[in-house]
């Protein structure tokens, strides 16, 4: 079972000030020069043993052995059809091995993973309860966090460990920062913080992931995507040169003999009722069985309407007639990426 939010931090944030537009700090105009968030959406994985390392390796896409002291990644964890069953950041707090995923997944992962330990000298627990997350964003969010924090990650993907917290610097087109900890001391940073930052909904996070180009797996998406049409090689979510995981072949071969037919992509769209995971999107030009693509994820926009992140046929998105609903509802309009295919 996923355990619910720590106590001691839901009594603290139910105690602040009532949080604002997901989007509003990432408007183009004038807004929050540094925003703050709690990350509830969140569930934490913690693997602990000696064998913590190598029972992981077998099991996900990317390669464990280069996350340390200094680096976080993006992974993910297939079926035997290479499919994605949920995708991660996997970091080490302490001595463990950490993997912070949405609690929906959370929960199918938390009962997927036990089941393949055997002999192996690792433990799977569920550190939700333990361990609590809050995110900075922001121009000032360097400087906020310089005055309480001495040393900062100095790009995407990295992170430093001061006392018992874990300070990531997230991907994004601002800086942004995610620090983990036990409960008592985040609070603490939360209040030095508070005075400087603009309390913001979580939703504004995943709207910068979106935004970043991370894709995020859902219960509703579970097992729906191989990890190249979430753009998962672009992010170094996966490893070509690691040896073998669960799904290793599909995923192989797609890269090396196969030929990619879909991909992710940015967009927005003019409507009042953003799309869910999953949702199914339309083009008159598709001739797939498998339809044109699904959502990956959507966020309310602060210039209105949706931006969402979208797995779609190529022939599909070279046509730019892919809308909502069906093939005459709300037509999506494509956005860059801040990364290109040329690394495929």
């Amino acid at each position: 079972m996923v355990q619910t939010m720590n106590n001691q931090w839901r009594q603290f944030l139910d105690s602040q000030p009532a949080t604002g537009d997901p989007g509003r700090a990432g408007s183009p105009g004038p807004g929050p020069k540094c925003s703050i968030m709690a990350l509830p959406q969140f569930g934490l994985i913690r693997a602990t043993g000696e064998d913590a390392d190598q029972f992981l390796q077998g099991q996900f896409t990317n390669d464990i052995r280069e996350v340390d002291d200094s680096r976080f990644q993006m992974n993910s964890y297939c079926s035997p059809k290479g499919r994605m069953l949920a995708n991660f950041l996997v970091l080490r707090h302490e001595k463990d091995l950490l993997l912070q995923m949405p609690l929906e997944t959370h929960e199918l992962m938390m009962k997927q993973l036990p089941k393949f330990i055997l002999r192996s000298r690792v433990r799977i627990e569920d550190a939700t309860d333990s361990l609590v997350c809050m995110g900075l964003v922001g121009p000032e969010a360097e400087s906020v966090i310089r005055r309480h924090i001495k040393t900062l990650p100095d790009e995407p993907g990295r992170l430093v460990r001061e006392g018992g917290i874990t300070l990531m610097h997230m991907p994004g087109e601002m800086p942004r920062f995610e620090l983990l900890g036990d409960v008592e001391e985040v609070i603490k940073l939360w209040e030095a913080f508070s005075p400087e930052a603009t309390v913001a909904k979580p939703g504004y996070w995943s709207l910068l992931d979106i935004r970043a180009g991370i894709p995020t797996i859902y219960r509703s998406t579970s097992e729906t995507f191989v990890p190249q049409m979430t753009n998962m090689q672009l992010i170094d979510g996966v490893s070509f040169i690691k040896g073998c995981y669960t799904g290793q072949e599909v995923v192989a071969r797609m890269r090396y003999l196969g030929k990619l037919k879909r991909r992710m992509y940015l967009a927005s769209v003019d409507t009042d009722s953003c799309p869910e995971p999953g949702d199914e999107l339309f083009s008159n030009t598709s001739a797939s069985g498998q339809g044109t693509g699904k959502v990956v994820d959507a966020q309310p926009s602060p210039e209105g309407g949706c931006e969402l992140l979208s797995v779609l046929e190529i022939a599909a998105f070279d046509q730019d007639g892919v809308h909502l609903e069906s093939s005459t509802g709300p037509k999506l309009q494509f956005k860059p990426l801040p990364y290109t295919f040329e690394r495929e």
